[in-house]
């Protein structure tokens, strides 16, 4: 009897495991980078852009700030990058394999930001 109590724990232990969702993550492109323009107060912080990822029809602003100080984001335009897009932030895997979570400065769909750009012309 305690075998089969100890057995039926384990199984009713595991079942809620098995049923989390895996990390989704999604296939980003780089769509363009610009330095970040700091906040009124004169606050410069000369190693932050604001990149814009395209994820399916969807474009995401994120604030990128370059801690190795190589302004390597600079020339990202057109790279593809894997991200799990969570509620308020984007986290991706840097080249060394590191998480790094950065803030959603703005969401809109890809079909607005198409047509802002053609009426612009």
């Amino acid at each position: 009897m305690l075998k089969r109590m100890f057995l039926m724990w384990i199984c009713l232990t595991t079942i809620p495991v098995l049923s989390e969702s895996p990390l989704k993550y999604e296939l980003a492109t780089i769509v363009d980078t610009k330095p970040h323009k700091p906040a009124k107060d004169g606050a410069s912080d000369s190693l932050a852009y604001d990149v814009s990822l395209r994820v399916g029809d969807t474009t995401y602003v994120v604030l990128y700030t370059d801690r190795s100080a190589t302004s390597t984001v600079k020339y990202a335009a057109g790279r593809s990058v894997l991200v799990l897009i969570g509620k308020n932030t984007i986290t991706y895997n840097d080249i060394l394999g590191r998480s790094e979570e950065l803030p959603i400065i703005n969401q809109n769909s890809a079909a607005d930001s198409k047509q802002s750009k053609s009426e612009g012309k």
